[in-house]
């Protein structure tokens, strides 16, 4: 049997590939199991400095929730229908946005539903100029789920993300871009190389520092000017305490170029 997600790890860097390319890469229960064991892995481990999300195939980075079985699960009158928000897509995307190190997500083709929803929760998105993204949620009658209703409104803003949301359609590369979804678009053929040489860097960065820009920025999206300058004390505070501070400022007096142990 074929692994429907792959996981390597490589000089602090976890790569992590939606593998069911002959089904654009959909989530069935396996391959959603399989991913939120994988992002939470990655996440907890502290030899990984940084995630890389990406997707087997040309045609899709992940279409979201796979019909097929859900049509199946929904005749068997199965639980599992509208538990796996809770089960599945909730740890996913708390594992992606809550990691104390930064993720990036190189996007090969379609991103729609929770496919989406998972791209979103990633701090880099690199895009495919065949790329293209969907909420989808609305067509089949449902709200958005994957923490779509957080990301998107703070990515593309509230008027726009409600437009999206209400009425589903195809959004190409270039418009992504446009809109703040992709940080950067890139030709088909060099977004794998593209996605590693950027994540390969943050891998080899200061990972205290990119975790508390992290909590930074979603902690300031959601509390007022007064308390977010409080928490920006506490993480400088952390921040300035780390070897990674203390090897900056040497290799900067000495005009050197810092090597990073993580920590």
């Amino acid at each position: 049997m074929v692994d429907t997600v792959l996981y390597e790890v490589s000089d602090g860097l976890a790569t992590i590939t939606l593998n069911r390319p002959e089904a654009m890469n959909a989530l069935n229960v396996a391959t959603k199991v399989a991913l939120r064991e994988a992002v939470r892995s990655a996440a907890a481990d502290d030899a990984v400095r940084a995630v890389l999300l990406t997707a087997a195939g040309e045609r899709a980075f992940c279409v979201g929730q796979d019909l097929k079985e859900h049509i199946g699960l929904l005749a068997e009158g199965s639980e599992q229908v509208m538990s796996t928000v809770a089960e599945h897509y909730n740890p996913i995307v708390r594992a992606l946005t809550e990691a104390p190190k930064p993720v990036v997500a190189a996007v090969n083709g379609v991103a729609a539903g929770a496919g989406f929803g998972f791209a979103l929760a990633a701090d880099h998105r690199i895009v495919s100029e065949t790329a293209s993204f969907n909420t989808s949620f609305a067509g089949v009658a449902l709200t958005a789920d994957s923490g779509v209703s957080w990301t998107l409104p703070r990515v593309i803003g509230p008027g726009r993300a409600a437009d999206l949301l209400l009425f589903p359609r195809s959004i190409n590369a270039q418009e992504a871009y446009e809109l703040g979804i992709a940080n950067r678009v890139v030709p088909a053929d060099a977004l794998r190389a593209e996605a590693e040489k950027v994540a390969r860097a943050l891998a080899a960065g200061p990972t205290v520092a990119y975790a508390a820009i992290k909590e930074a920025v979603a902690y300031g999206s959601a509390h007022t000017l007064s308390e977010t300058l409080d928490k920006e004390d506490e993480l400088q505070t952390r921040a300035g305490a780390s070897e990674d501070h203390a090897i900056a400022v040497r290799a900067f007096v000495q005009k050197e170029k810092p090597k990073y142990l993580g920590r």
